[in-house]
């Protein structure tokens, strides 16, 4: 057993932005991440994944991410980035531990993992959403016999040369994923609703300034402009180049599996050696299940970054629920300040505990 002020699980850019406040506290801290190696969830994605936001729009707290040669980051210089900012900043993350789970312990809460235990007086969960995909269920899909897979495991367009592929999802790692694929293999395109593209000179800078106004609208008690969302499709040059060859055509979502294939709405079938789903995640809780936290949405409630019902967890990352643009790299640094400020504040007041926050929530 260690004991320890707070605790932070995830090492990926949520739980670096968290460090790098707590090194500036009295507090003591430990990070502990389930990967390899640096980078959080990023080593997960695929190689030919771009970022839609510059280097200096795409930066965690302290330190700008580094001019890339082309206008949107890569994965490799994402994870070179974060790779730099752990040594930078020498955060003290230990890895690879795997989070079996956070139970209550008297006046503490005790982080386990294998036969290691943290007693703490803090617990930041930062762990994200890559490790919880979303997968739809349709009929006929225990029959199909192609190929199904999550963008979460999707490693690039070479697995799928001269195959039929559909992917599944309205957002921009589907249209990514058409994009590149679209090259190698014939690639149907299919949504729930039809895909929505910013105009192309709009980019992640654009979305963050646009959340940053709406945080500063309600916490000056004002009703915020209607948000454009994160999920809207941001013309990166791979999405650009598709456009233009006409890849990028959205059809309505099938309606069913057959064992080769689907059935689209007015029965039209289509041969189909692959689907790929890039249909979103949820977040990653599964550790704080013992604190009976988590509500059937999945998520924890929340008055800012803080738990109601378990006031030592606070929740950093996850989306607009746990603060404003808050997964995405250079809206999370905000929210790491504000949970480190209240950490420090409940350790050192006796401050009540929060209770719901009844002010607009996106």
């Amino acid at each position: 057993m260690t004991d320890i002020d707070v605790v932070v699980i995830g090492g990926g850019q949520a739980g670096l932005a968290v460090g790098y406040y707590l090194r500036r506290s009295q507090l003591s801290y430990v990070i502990l991440d389930d990967q390899p190696g640096p980078g959080g969830s990023w080593a997960r994605t695929w190689p030919s994944l771009r970022l839609f936001s510059p280097a200096q729009w795409s930066s965690l707290p302290g330190y700008l991410m580094p001019r890339t040669a082309e206008e949107y980051p890569s994965r490799e210089d994402v994870l070179a980035y974060l790779a730099e900012y752990e040594r930078r900043y020498e955060l003290p993350v230990e890895r690879p531990i795997k989070i079996d789970a956070v139970e209550r312990g008297g006046d503490h809460l005790i982080v386990r993992a294998g036969d290691r235990e943290w007693r703490a007086r803090a617990v930041v969960s930062a762990t994200g959403i890559w490790a919880n995909p979303i997968v739809p269920s349709l009929p006929g899909q225990n029959d199909f016999q192609g190929r199904l897979i999550h963008s979460a495991f999707y490693s690039g367009a070479d697995d799928f040369v001269g195959k039929s592929v559909i992917v599944v999802g309205a957002g921009n790692s589907a249209a990514q994923i058409v994009a590149e694929v679209s090259l190698v293999a014939p690639v149907k395109w299919a949504t729930l609703a039809p895909p929505v593209f910013l105009p192309d000179e709009v980019d992640g800078r654009y979305l963050f300034e646009q959340a940053t106004a709406r945080y500063k609208a309600i916490q000056e008690g004002r009703t915020p402009d209607p948000p454009r969302s994160l999920g809207d499709i941001v013309a990166v040059q791979s999405v650009r180049d598709a456009r233009a060859r006409g890849a990028l055509e959205a059809r309505p979502m099938f309606e069913r599996f057959t064992k080769t294939g689907v059935v689209w709405p007015g029965g039209t079938e289509s041969r189909a050696d692959a689907v790929i789903w890039a249909t979103g995640f949820q977040p990653a809780l599964q550790h704080l299940a013992p604190l009976g936290v988590v509500d059937a949405s999945g998520r924890v409630e929340t008055n800012d970054t803080r738990a109601i019902k378990e006031p030592r967890l606070w929740l950093v990352g996850y989306g607009n629920w746990t603060g404003f643009a808050s997964a995405t790299l250079i809206g999370v640094g905000r929210s790491a300040r504000a949970t480190v400020d209240s950490i420090v504040e409940a350790m050192t007041s006796s401050a009540p505990a929060p209770t719901k926050d009844e002010s607009p929530r996106e």
